[in-house]
């Protein structure tokens, strides 16, 4: 049997985790001098209210070498592989956190893919590994298909506030100081090197909602894909957002909600699309 395991910086809900038979291993969050697990302690909107009233930034740890083991064990002793899509490793020593484990079992037929990316990407691609296993491929011909799709999917977004950018050491406080004045919302992509790059600076949100527009019609779209409308609290922005895309012609599937480990950055009132470009 081949199973596909993702961290939770993928931001599947648990429920669809159980569902489709995920192996799914939690990232720690420290906020208040509290531990939460991401995607189990908390819904998604429970922790935009805690962002919202806290006066501590929260702080990410990757997962230990141990949270991987028991399913790399549990593997290697029914003879199954274990392919695992993990949070980009230019934001997160997630993925060293699983070779390191992968080394101690001993066991060649885990595969770590680095997806250089986070959120709904990680899910596009974890998604289509489920959907190729299924299919009968094997474990090889999933990562070598899997890698080959992970350049092409896109992730844009329009930010509301600089607030979170500054809280967590992104930007100063006195360029989000000036920038909130100036009423400047960064449209912002997660780059091919697997880092948040900044894409532009636009006044307003209905420029902002242009601006992503934009960049979308530059990139022929794949429709064999879906193309998953984003957000992180309150959905104005993103309805607004999706009118736009409606008016063109954009067929979308379904609006999801962006979770701790990048919503900490961008903070809420965020929206953005996720889809694979065409080769």
């Amino acid at each position: 049997m081949i199973k596909i395991l993702v961290d939770s910086s993928s931001d599947y809900e648990i429920k669809e985790i159980k569902e489709k038979g995920l192996e799914f291993i939690p990232i720690s969050i420290t906020m208040d001098e509290k531990n939460y697990s991401d995607g189990v302690d908390f819904e998604k909107n429970e922790f935009y209210e805690l962002l919202k009233n806290s006066s501590d930034f929260p702080k990410t740890s990757q997962p230990s070498p141990e949270a991987f083991l028991k399913v790399f064990r549990n593997a290697k002793e029914s003879g199954d592989s274990v392919i695992c899509i993990l949070l980009s490793s230019a934001l997160s020593g997630t993925c060293q956190s699983a070779v390191l484990a992968k080394n101690i079992v001993e066991y060649d037929n885990i595969y770590i893919i680095d997806s250089l990316s986070a959120t709904y990407p990680i899910k596009i691609m974890a998604d289509y590994a489920l959907m190729l296993a299924g299919k009968g491929l094997s474990a090889e011909e999933i990562v070598q298909k899997t890698e080959e799709l992970k350049p092409r999917i896109t992730l844009l977004a329009g930010l509301d506030t600089l607030e979170y950018l500054a809280k967590g050491g992104r930007l100063s406080k006195s360029a989000a100081a000036i920038g909130e004045l100036a009423n400047i919302k960064p449209v912002i992509t997660l780059t091919k090197e697997g880092t948040v790059g900044v894409l532009g600076k636009c006044i307003g949100r209905n420029k902002a909602i242009s601006q992503v527009i934009k960049h979308m019609q530059e990139l022929k779209i794949n429709p064999e894909f879906p193309i998953y409308p984003i957000y992180t609290y309150g959905t104005d922005n993103c309805m607004r957002f999706e009118e736009k895309l409606t008016e063109l012609g954009y067929h979308l599937n379904g609006r999801l909600q962006v979770g701790a480990t990048i919503g900490a950055h961008i903070g809420p009132d965020a929206f953005g699309i996720v889809f694979a470009a065409a080769e």
